[in-house]
């Protein structure tokens, strides 16, 4: 009888229908003595093994691939593989910092933000250097789907095991905006579209999203020298009433997302694992809504979630590109009803801001 064949390489990271910033986590069979990464069909990394756990960092292209981990030994190989990961930059990768105007930035948002003529709110940061720049960005707007974030962020933070029938309603919740997934993911997690929102709003003042109102469910259709940014009132345009947002929340909504996925951040304190942050962006970046954030950008991935009613038109989320990350929320409202300028502003203000920061890599 021959050797026993080599099992295969366990990994911890990255895991399938998950964000990877590159980590490639693991341990490797006994007896193992090198392990090969395969992004796709491509050569990614080769590590010497010096006992049987690994943690290796590869570079991983912007787009969904399939990583293989080959453990090779003297007395043969054995792989796994692991499908349906998104891949994320490694300067992108997550870190803290402090929020700081940039003066150059801040000029041309407000010059877009008046040149659009109606109301509106902007916020953007680079997540790299924590510069940015924001109009109106604690004017309140109706809120529509954007908050389907922060439903999901609650719903993976309070559920034990996800189930398939979880996932299910998540993607149809984020990537499909389906007004029913959502009321049925808050019954899930709160008993009731009420019992849901109470602690959605619960969760978004634990973490300082202090002008965020998630109203019920959803009507079934389908320390710096540095001046900080600015996020105030010019022009509150909306009365009020029922689910409201800022673009400032919002904005720093989708960054404690990209934090969590490090185990960073605010949400990470509050249970929002890893795992649930990786698992949420790879949703996001699913979601079929193109022609707003993403409308003039080349060379970037948006992952985001808009949102829309007659009066409001809105896109919040993160743009990724090789060198770094950015986040950018653009929000509009005409009480008459808004159309397809709201998304040109949003892809301009996403392609100034994506601009500015290739200017700042060192």
């Amino acid at each position: 009888m021959g050797p026993a064949a080599l099992p295969p390489p366990v990994l911890s990271a990255p895991a399938s229908e998950s964000t990877s910033f590159g980590h490639v986590t693991g341990t490797a069979p006994a007896g193992a003595r090198v392990i090969v990464i395969r992004v796709d069909e491509r050569l990614a990394g080769v590590h010497e093994l010096r006992g049987r756990r690994f943690d290796v960092l590869v570079d991983l292209p912007l787009r969904e691939v399939r990583v293989k981990v080959t453990a090779v030994a003297r007395r043969g190989s054995s792989s796994v593989t692991v499908r349906r990961v998104f891949g994320l930059p490694r300067a992108a990768r997550p870190h803290w910092v402090n929020a700081a105007e940039d003066p150059v930035l801040a000029r041309t948002v407000r010059r877009l933000a008046r040149s659009y003529g109606r109301t509106c709110a902007i916020y953007v940061q680079d997540l790299r250097t924590g510069e940015g720049a924001a109009w109106n960005a604690r004017a309140r707007f109706p809120a529509a789907s954007t908050l389907k974030l922060a439903i999901a962020i609650e719903a993976l933070r309070s559920w034990t095991y996800v189930s398939q029938r979880h996932r299910a309603l998540l993607w149809r919740m984020i990537v499909d905006s389906d007004n029913a997934a959502a009321n049925d993911v808050e019954v899930a997690f709160g008993g009731s579209t009420y019992g849901g929102s109470t602690r959605v709003n619960a969760l978004m003042r634990s973490i300082g999203l202090h002008e965020t109102e998630m109203y019920g469910g959803y009507e079934r259709t389908t320390q710096s020298r540095r001046h900080p940014i600015p996020a105030r009132v010019d022009d509150q345009g909306w009365g009020g009433g029922g689910k409201y947002t800022t673009a400032g929340d919002l904005a720093r909504l989708a960054t404690y997302v990209h934090l969590a996925a490090e185990r960073k951040g605010p949400l990470a304190r509050r249970g929002f694992t890893g795992a649930d942050a990786r698992y949420l962006l790879w949703l996001l970046a699913h979601v079929a809504d193109s022609g707003k954030l993403d409308r003039f950008l080349r060379n970037a991935r948006v992952l985001h979630k808009g949102g829309w009613i007659a009066p409001a038109r809105h896109d919040s989320g993160l743009v990724y590109w090789p060198g770094g990350a950015l986040v950018v929320t653009v929000m509009t409202y005409r009480s008459w009803g808004v159309g397809g300028s709201s998304d040109v502003l949003a892809g301009r203000v996403a392609a100034a801001a994506l601009a500015r920061a290739r200017t700042k890599v060192r």
